[in-house]
């Protein structure tokens, strides 16, 4: 691996925004190791995909809601780093996997409320401790947050707490982690035509047009907004940028 070759894990890639943000940072010579939670073939397509325009990428298994298993996840990182690039460490963790949950707060049920702060909290903090040591001096940490952290909607108040919870944590990490030159932001995505929360952004033509008329841009987000703010935020230019929430929406209810 030449000494100038950057590499980012990337959480949740097999589709959505993840696989956008994976796509899009390997047409940016950005090497990728991608993580998938049941969507196997999926995420070999992505492999494929991006080995079919000259880059590098390799796809693992990962259930980001059950710590037990990121030790033997680190495992494979090590041995795909080795295997694949001749290396012990990668630059960029991008910390997206993750699932919705639409419930009203009335009736929102305790497994419901476990589930999404397993993934989006408990989740990224305990495999971003675990992967501290193979990620580089300098090198940077993307969590993902959503727009609901900062408007509300009713029926996301789970979902939207534990996003909450990870824009404190991602200052936390910025602060703690400043000393190897690690800078730590969150991207808080808009509402997004994808599967995510059953498709109805993108498959429910009154969501949509509901969205998109409370947004100054006068349309939903696509994956390729999000992928891209993710690749330029990790690019040499922002480096500089550092314990921010940044919220890419298009300005949605302002």
């Amino acid at each position: 691996m030449t000494s100038n070759t950057k590499i980012a894990l990337v959480t949740g890639a097999s589709r959505g925004l993840g696989k956008n943000t994976a796509l899009t940072l390997a047409k940016k010579e950005i090497n990728v190791i991608l993580t998938y939670h049941s969507r196997e073939a999926e995420a070999n397509s992505v492999v494929s995909t991006i080995a079919e325009t000259g880059g590098k990428a390799v796809a693992l298994q990962l259930d980001t809601g059950n710590t037990k298993t990121f030790d033997g996840f680190v495992v494979q990182v090590k041995q795909a780093l080795q295997e694949k690039w001749q290396t012990e460490q990668f630059d960029f963790l991008v910390n997206n996997a993750g699932t919705g949950i639409y419930a009203p707060f009335a009736g929102t049920t305790e497994e419901d409320f476990d589930r999404m702060m397993n993934i989006h909290v408990k989740g990224v903090f305990f495999l971003t401790q675990k992967l501290l040591p193979l990620i580089k001096d300098g090198g940077r940490i993307i969590n993902l947050s959503t727009g609901l952290a900062r408007s509300t909607l009713p029926g996301y108040a789970a979902y939207a707490s534990a996003k909450g919870a990870i824009e404190v944590l991602t200052r936390y990490l910025a602060k703690e982690l400043g000393e190897r030159q690690i800078a730590v932001n969150a991207i808080a995505p808009g509402a997004i035509e994808t599967d995510f929360g059953g498709g109805a952004v993108r498959d429910n033509p009154e969501i949509n047009s509901f969205i998109a008329s409370q947004t100054a841009l006068g349309r939903v987000g696509m994956p390729d907004d999000i992928g891209g703010a993710i690749a330029s935020l990790l690019s040499e230019d922002n480096k500089w940028v550092n314990a921010q929430r940044i919220e890419v929406s298009g300005g949605q209810f302002l």
